[in-house]
Protein backbone atom coordinates (compact mmCIF):
# COMPACT_ATOMS: atom_id res chain seq x y z
CA UNK A 1 0.00 0.00 0.00
CA UNK A 2 1.31 2.92 -1.03
CA UNK A 3 1.04 6.71 0.89
CA UNK A 4 0.58 9.79 -1.39
CA UNK A 5 2.76 12.81 -0.29
CA UNK A 6 2.38 13.92 3.45
CA UNK A 7 0.89 17.70 3.60
CA UNK A 8 3.74 20.17 4.67
CA UNK A 9 3.70 20.83 8.30
CA UNK A 10 1.47 23.57 9.60
CA UNK A 11 3.76 26.17 10.69
CA UNK A 12 1.78 28.34 13.92
CA UNK A 13 2.40 32.04 13.32
CA UNK A 14 1.33 34.65 16.06
CA UNK A 15 -1.12 36.95 14.19
CA UNK A 16 -0.11 40.21 16.35
CA UNK A 17 3.71 39.17 15.20
CA UNK A 18 2.89 39.74 11.30
CA UNK A 19 0.41 42.68 11.61
CA UNK A 20 2.52 45.81 10.83
CA UNK A 21 2.86 48.71 13.32
CA UNK A 22 0.12 51.65 12.88
CA UNK A 23 1.22 54.34 10.48
CA UNK A 24 2.62 57.33 12.54
CA UNK A 25 -0.71 59.29 11.86
CA UNK A 26 -2.39 56.69 13.68
CA UNK A 27 -0.54 56.31 16.48
CA UNK A 28 -0.08 60.12 17.17
CA UNK A 29 -4.02 60.26 16.41
CA UNK A 30 -4.62 57.44 19.63
CA UNK A 31 -1.96 59.20 21.90
CA UNK A 32 -3.95 62.38 21.50
CA UNK A 33 -7.62 61.35 21.32
CA UNK A 34 -7.71 62.84 17.70
CA UNK A 35 -8.25 66.37 16.61
CA UNK A 36 -11.42 66.04 19.35
CA UNK A 37 -9.65 64.62 21.89
CA UNK A 38 -7.22 67.81 21.77
CA UNK A 39 -10.09 70.51 21.77
CA UNK A 40 -12.36 68.94 24.23
CA UNK A 41 -9.29 69.04 26.74
CA UNK A 42 -8.41 72.38 25.86
CA UNK A 43 -12.21 74.10 26.26
CA UNK A 44 -12.35 73.84 30.03
CA UNK A 45 -8.97 75.44 30.89
CA UNK A 46 -9.73 78.06 27.92
CA UNK A 47 -13.12 78.23 29.34
CA UNK A 48 -11.77 79.22 33.03
CA UNK A 49 -8.90 81.60 31.30
CA UNK A 50 -11.77 83.45 29.54
CA UNK A 51 -14.24 83.57 32.62
CA UNK A 52 -11.51 84.52 35.44
CA UNK A 53 -10.90 87.34 33.63
CA UNK A 54 -14.43 88.60 32.57
CA UNK A 55 -15.92 87.58 36.20
CA UNK A 56 -14.32 86.04 39.21
CA UNK A 57 -12.55 82.96 40.50
CA UNK A 58 -16.08 81.21 41.90
CA UNK A 59 -17.64 81.31 38.52
CA UNK A 60 -14.49 79.99 36.21
CA UNK A 61 -14.58 77.32 38.30
CA UNK A 62 -18.10 76.43 38.19
CA UNK A 63 -17.82 77.23 34.23
CA UNK A 64 -14.45 75.40 33.71
CA UNK A 65 -15.66 72.21 35.69
CA UNK A 66 -19.30 72.03 34.08
CA UNK A 67 -17.84 72.33 30.40
CA UNK A 68 -15.53 69.28 31.42
CA UNK A 69 -18.51 67.04 32.91
CA UNK A 70 -20.69 67.78 30.08
CA UNK A 71 -17.36 66.81 27.89
CA UNK A 72 -17.31 63.59 29.33
CA UNK A 73 -21.39 62.61 29.07
CA UNK A 74 -21.09 63.87 25.79
CA UNK A 75 -19.23 61.05 25.16
CA UNK A 76 -20.67 58.49 27.40
CA UNK A 77 -24.08 59.09 25.41
CA UNK A 78 -22.27 58.85 22.27
CA UNK A 79 -20.57 55.44 23.52
CA UNK A 80 -17.25 57.15 22.81
CA UNK A 81 -13.66 56.41 24.29
CA UNK A 82 -13.97 58.64 27.48
CA UNK A 83 -10.15 57.96 29.05
CA UNK A 84 -9.13 61.37 27.90
CA UNK A 85 -12.00 63.40 28.71
CA UNK A 86 -11.45 61.09 32.11
CA UNK A 87 -8.32 62.18 32.26
CA UNK A 88 -9.13 65.80 32.01
CA UNK A 89 -11.79 66.29 33.92
CA UNK A 90 -9.54 64.92 37.13
CA UNK A 91 -7.41 67.58 36.52
CA UNK A 92 -9.55 70.45 36.10
CA UNK A 93 -11.40 69.04 39.33
CA UNK A 94 -7.75 69.03 41.37
CA UNK A 95 -7.39 72.33 40.45
CA UNK A 96 -10.34 73.97 41.01
CA UNK A 97 -10.30 72.10 44.64
CA UNK A 98 -7.26 74.06 45.34
CA UNK A 99 -8.03 77.31 43.81
CA UNK A 100 -11.63 77.25 45.60
CA UNK A 101 -9.60 76.46 49.17
CA UNK A 102 -7.04 79.02 48.99
CA UNK A 103 -8.95 81.37 46.99
CA UNK A 104 -6.23 82.21 44.46
CA UNK A 105 -7.09 81.54 40.60
CA UNK A 106 -3.41 81.03 39.75
CA UNK A 107 -3.93 77.78 41.77
CA UNK A 108 -5.87 76.21 39.24
CA UNK A 109 -2.63 75.90 37.63
CA UNK A 110 -0.59 74.56 40.03
CA UNK A 111 -1.34 70.48 40.38
CA UNK A 112 -0.23 70.81 36.33
CA UNK A 113 3.06 72.34 37.23
CA UNK A 114 3.55 69.84 39.90
CA UNK A 115 2.79 67.07 37.37
CA UNK A 116 5.16 68.14 34.68
CA UNK A 117 8.34 68.72 37.48
CA UNK A 118 8.10 65.18 38.22
CA UNK A 119 7.13 63.97 35.10
CA UNK A 120 10.43 65.66 33.69
CA UNK A 121 12.51 64.70 36.55
CA UNK A 122 10.90 60.75 36.23
CA UNK A 123 12.27 60.74 32.33
CA UNK A 124 15.83 62.11 33.33
CA UNK A 125 15.84 59.65 36.11
CA UNK A 126 14.91 56.78 34.03
CA UNK A 127 17.15 57.39 31.29
CA UNK A 128 20.11 58.28 34.03
CA UNK A 129 19.72 54.30 35.14
CA UNK A 130 19.09 53.09 31.21
CA UNK A 131 15.48 52.42 32.02
CA UNK A 132 14.06 54.85 29.34
CA UNK A 133 10.80 55.59 30.65
CA UNK A 134 9.75 56.19 26.54
CA UNK A 135 10.89 53.01 26.06
CA UNK A 136 8.18 51.37 28.61
CA UNK A 137 5.61 53.67 27.47
CA UNK A 138 6.38 52.33 24.17
CA UNK A 139 6.01 48.84 24.75
CA UNK A 140 2.59 49.41 26.66
CA UNK A 141 1.13 51.83 23.83
CA UNK A 142 2.39 50.01 21.07
CA UNK A 143 4.48 46.80 21.65
CA UNK A 144 1.44 45.27 22.59
CA UNK A 145 3.10 45.02 25.96
CA UNK A 146 6.25 43.51 24.59
CA UNK A 147 9.86 44.55 25.17
CA UNK A 148 12.24 43.35 23.04
CA UNK A 149 13.89 46.83 22.29
CA UNK A 150 15.55 45.66 25.38
CA UNK A 151 17.69 43.44 23.91
CA UNK A 152 18.70 45.92 20.54
CA UNK A 153 21.27 48.30 21.73
CA UNK A 154 20.40 50.67 18.37
CA UNK A 155 17.05 50.51 20.14
CA UNK A 156 17.84 51.29 24.11
CA UNK A 157 19.90 54.11 22.80
CA UNK A 158 17.53 55.55 20.96
CA UNK A 159 14.53 55.30 23.65
CA UNK A 160 17.13 56.84 26.32
CA UNK A 161 17.89 60.06 23.77
CA UNK A 162 14.25 60.32 23.38
CA UNK A 163 13.77 59.85 26.76
CA UNK A 164 15.93 62.72 27.72
CA UNK A 165 14.81 65.12 24.95
CA UNK A 166 11.07 64.35 26.28
CA UNK A 167 12.13 65.16 29.92
CA UNK A 168 14.11 68.69 28.89
CA UNK A 169 11.21 69.83 26.93
CA UNK A 170 8.59 68.82 30.05
CA UNK A 171 11.11 70.96 32.34
CA UNK A 172 11.71 73.58 30.30
CA UNK A 173 8.21 74.38 29.62
CA UNK A 174 6.55 73.42 32.86
CA UNK A 175 9.75 76.45 34.15
CA UNK A 176 8.06 78.91 32.06
CA UNK A 177 4.93 78.25 33.91
CA UNK A 178 6.53 77.55 37.07
CA UNK A 179 7.53 81.23 36.40
CA UNK A 180 4.38 82.95 35.67
CA UNK A 181 3.10 81.23 38.53
CA UNK A 182 5.76 82.92 41.23
CA UNK A 183 5.01 86.61 39.38
CA UNK A 184 1.36 85.71 40.04
CA UNK A 185 0.69 86.61 36.49
CA UNK A 186 -2.17 84.22 36.40
CA UNK A 187 -4.20 85.07 32.75
CA UNK A 188 -0.29 84.96 31.64
CA UNK A 189 -0.13 81.60 32.70
CA UNK A 190 -3.52 80.20 31.58
CA UNK A 191 -2.51 81.25 28.23
CA UNK A 192 0.65 79.53 28.60
CA UNK A 193 -0.86 76.77 29.57
CA UNK A 194 -2.50 76.45 26.58
CA UNK A 195 0.35 76.99 24.31
CA UNK A 196 2.62 75.06 25.63
CA UNK A 197 0.46 72.09 26.59
CA UNK A 198 -0.31 70.48 22.84
CA UNK A 199 2.24 71.83 20.54
CA UNK A 200 5.02 70.58 22.18
CA UNK A 201 3.50 67.39 23.05
CA UNK A 202 2.55 66.78 19.44
CA UNK A 203 5.88 67.78 18.38
CA UNK A 204 7.36 65.04 20.54
CA UNK A 205 5.27 62.70 19.82
CA UNK A 206 5.90 62.93 15.98
CA UNK A 207 9.61 63.12 16.30
CA UNK A 208 9.28 59.62 18.60
CA UNK A 209 7.30 58.02 16.56
CA UNK A 210 8.83 58.87 13.53
CA UNK A 211 12.56 58.50 14.72
CA UNK A 212 11.77 54.63 16.39
CA UNK A 213 9.94 53.26 12.87
CA UNK A 214 13.23 54.46 11.23
CA UNK A 215 15.53 52.54 13.37
CA UNK A 216 12.82 49.67 13.34
CA UNK A 217 12.65 49.46 9.90
CA UNK A 218 16.35 49.61 9.25
CA UNK A 219 17.15 46.53 11.86
CA UNK A 220 16.42 43.87 9.22
CA UNK A 221 18.19 45.39 6.59
CA UNK A 222 21.48 45.64 9.29
CA UNK A 223 20.75 41.85 10.04
CA UNK A 224 20.41 40.77 6.74
CA UNK A 225 24.21 41.82 5.58
CA UNK A 226 24.85 40.85 9.01
CA UNK A 227 24.00 36.87 7.84
CA UNK A 228 25.48 37.13 4.29
CA UNK A 229 28.88 38.45 5.08
CA UNK A 230 31.75 36.09 5.09
CA UNK A 231 33.05 34.67 8.25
Amino acid sequence: MTTGPQPAARVDTDPADEAPLPSMAEQVAEQLGGWRGMVESSVPVLVFVLVNVLAELRPALIASLAVAIAIAVLRLAQKRPIRHAVNGLFGIAVGAFIAFRSGDSKDFYLPGILYGIAYGLALLASAAIRQPLVGWIWSVLVAKGKSEWRQDARLVRTFTWLTVLWGVVWLAKVGVQAALYLADQDTALGIARLALGYPPYLLLLAITVWTVRRVTRDAPRAGSATAVSPS
